[in-house]
Order: C-alpha cells, then sequence, then structure tokens
C-alpha cells in the first residue's frame, strides 16, 4: 500500500482472501468482545499461513499502526500460540474470520478455551497455594500492624484468586479489562457474578481481613471439593488465620 493508500482492516482482509497460502485469519482484542472497542482500538489480526507454504504476506510480520497490529505465523505455530502463555485468553475468544480448514482454525481455538483435565487440575493447585500465601500475608501484617503491606497483599491475591477460580473451571483467566465482560457472558459455577466482583473491588480497595476470611471459606470448599485438601492441609495451623472467626 502506498502513502496515498493506507493499510486498513478491510483492504488487508481482501489482500489475505486472496493469497491460497493462508489457510486462516483470526481477530483478537477489543475487536473481538462485543461492546469492548472505542474509537482507540486496533484490529489485532493472526495471519495462518500452511506450513512449508510461501507467501509474500510475510513482509506484514510485525506490521502495528493505529489501524493494524499483524501476527503472519504458520499453522504450527498458530497451533502452539499460548498454549501455554498470556495470549491464551486472546485468543480463547477471538473471532474467524477466515478458516480454509473447514472448521479447523475454530477448533485450534476452541482447544485454547478449554484447558484440559490435567493441566487444570495441575495450574488450579499452584494458584491455591500462591492465593492461600498472599491471604496469609496480608493478615499476618494486618494483625502486626503493616496496613500498607496487609493492602498491597490483599491486592495481589486477587490476581492469584482469579486464576485460581477460573482453573477450577478449565478456562484461562481474562485479562483485567475483560474480566466483567467473560463474568457475565460466562459466569463462574457456583458463583453471583455481581457480588463476586464487588467483594473483589473492595479487598483490592481496603484489604478488609473480615471480607478476605469469609472470601477464603468459600474457596477452600470450592478447592477441596474439586480434590485440592492437601495443599490447603499443607499450611498446618496458618489456615486458622485465614479462617473466618
Amino acid at each position: 500500500m502506498t502513502a496515498q493508500q493506507p493499510l486498513t482492516y478491510h483492504s488487508f482482509v481482501e489482500l489475505v482472501a486472496a493469497d491460497p497460502a493462508v489457510v486462516g485469519l483470526v481477530l483478537k482484542g477489543s475487536q473481538a468482545h462485543d461492546g469492548m472497542a472505542t474509537e482507540h482500538s486496533d484490529h489485532d489480526l493472526y495471519v495462518v499461513v500452511a506450513d512449508g507454504a510461501a507467501t509474500d504476506l510475510v513482509r506484514f510480520a510485525g506490521h502495528r499502526t493505529a489501524e493494524l497490529d499483524l501476527v503472519v505465523l504458520p499453522l504450527a505455530g498458530f497451533r502452539a500460540a499460548g498454549m501455554p502463555g498470556f495470549e491464551r485468553y486472546a485468543l480463547a475468544r477471538a473471532r474467524v474470520v477466515l478458516d480454509r480448514l473447514d472448521g479447523g482454525i475454530a477448533e485450534i481455538l476452541a482447544a485454547k478455551a478449554r484447558l484440559d483435565s490435567a493441566e487444570a487440575f495441575r495450574d488450579a493447585a499452584q494458584w491455591l497455594d500462591a492465593y492461600a500465601n498472599s491471604l496469609y500475608r496480608s493478615v499476618k501484617n494486618n494483625r502486626d500492624g503493616h496496613a500498607l503491606a496487609a493492602r498491597l497483599d490483599a491486592a495481589d491475591s486477587i490476581g492469584f484468586l482469579l486464576e485460581l477460580l477460573f482453573a477450577l473451571d478449565r478456562r484461562p483467566r481474562p485479562y483485567n479489562k475483560y474480566l466483567e465482560w467473560e463474568l457475565s457472558r460466562y459466569p463462574l459455577p457456583g458463583w453471583d457474578t455481581d457480588p463476586l466482583l464487588e467483594t473483589l473491588d473492595r479487598i483490592s480497595a481496603t484489604g478488609g481481613v473480615s471480607l478476605q476470611r469469609s472470601l477464603f471459606a468459600r474457596i477452600e470448599a470450592a478447592a477441596r471439593h474439586a480434590g485440592h485438601g492437601a495443599v490447603l492441609d499443607a499450611w498446618g495451623e496458618d489456615l486458622e488465620l485465614m479462617r473466618p472467626r
């Protein structure tokens, strides 16, 4: 494209559609989340090329403007993207723009949206321990008069808690930007979205110990039900500091 003809989303889609080496085109980010795009939102695209195929589109790899953010990669690389990795949620909720694999691109995205049982169990155990650690530090710091440290540890615990809750449901955690969007459309089983978000908001803002303990009581029950009792029991008597009084 020339300076008089800048590369736009629609012109790039047409360019991709004319290239037989391309097997898929995927849109992610705000443009793929209904109601989230703003005047500042670009179009984040994955251009998926058949393994071993040659294409002139590689010249656009890394292209980034206010309109377009492009990734060009082979099919094998697309399968591996975010598995694991920070991109997993973005791809889990991405939209298929072009799929020349008779639904194969959509199947790859669906696989990214669902953790397998072994992965979910392993990840949940790790996030549960991390959550308990931050919670314990928060409550202990509050007890010992370290108010700022207590609030910071409480805020830290929220990230670990969200990772845990989504792992228990075998889903990648959404980015903070999309948390409310995600939960309004796909609630976590056993949790009412609005009260949960309100609780997380209050804990992040205040580090309230009684609120943290009440939430932990529900988390402990859910974690034990999911088979993670050993992780909790490893905390021994320290669990009493985290539980409601």
